[in-house]
């Protein structure tokens, strides 16, 4: 069977027992990346506790690994995929795999924990009931622009807090894209959730755009708004 196993997105401790206790029985594991997985397994390995084996799985090379993974599964091994850090799948690789195993009715069994996007929800202040995710925004303007008319009018149906995934460099331009859309409204900002610098500020988008006009942003970033709600 294929466990979806959730990694730290940040701090080390935030690793469930389950998972680790996954990690270090399945056959093979499934990687983002070799390096940070073994340097996460390594952190917990227990004297005289065996590594498991250790396959690069990311979004370049998935559909070519999957008829491997697949044949593995259909013998019988256990095998586990993770991200670099969170849940698999979500933004991530891995659904290709998740589709391709229930076409072939092989069991997935999901090992949860840490997720960027309920921690950064949670913490909002925003609605929880209702929200819609939208990933990494677009990477050209007229494209994101295009997304959050979209999903303006989607709102004017369900009230929805809005989240989304931005990389520090486009992040700025990514919130004039917002601002021209939903005009000056507040948002939530959180950056390097769990770490030692994490940052939780809700502000209006003009004041966003005159800090990183000063100090450009660094670190993960996940976007919360609710136009309703502010």
């Amino acid at each position: 069977m294929l466990h979806l196993v959730a990694t730290p997105i940040g701090n080390l401790k935030d690793i469930t027992l389950r998972a680790l206790e996954t990690l270090y029985s399945v056959n093979a594991i499934l990687c983002e990346d070799t390096r940070k997985t073994a340097s996460l397994l390594r952190h917990f390995q227990k004297p005289g506790q065996i590594m498991p084996e250790l396959i690069s799985f990311y979004e370049e090379n998935e559909l070519s690994r999957i008829p491997e993974v697949i044949n593995r599964l259909k013998v019988g091994q256990d095998l586990a995929l993770v991200t670099n850090a969170g849940t698999p799948t979500v933004s991530d690789p891995g659904f290709k795999l998740v589709r391709e195993c229930w076409r072939e009715r092989l069991k997935v069994i999901p090992v949860p924990g840490p997720s960027s996007l309920i921690t950064a929800l949670s913490v909002s202040g925003l609605p929880t009931d209702k929200f819609l995710f939208l990933g990494f925004l677009p990477n050209k303007s007229a494209q994101r622009v295009k997304l959050f008319n979209e999903v303006n009018e989607s709102l004017r149906h369900v009230s929805s807090t809005v989240i989304f995934f931005e990389s520090p460099f486009r992040l700025p331009k990514s919130l004039l894209d917002l601002k021209s859309v939903f005009d000056d409204i507040e948002i939530v900002v959180a950056r390097e959730l769990t770490k030692i610098f994490e940052e939780i500020k809700k502000e209006k988008i003009s004041v966003f755009l005159e800090n990183y006009s000063k100090k450009p942003p660094k670190g993960e970033l996940v976007v919360l708004f609710n136009e309703k709600h502010y």
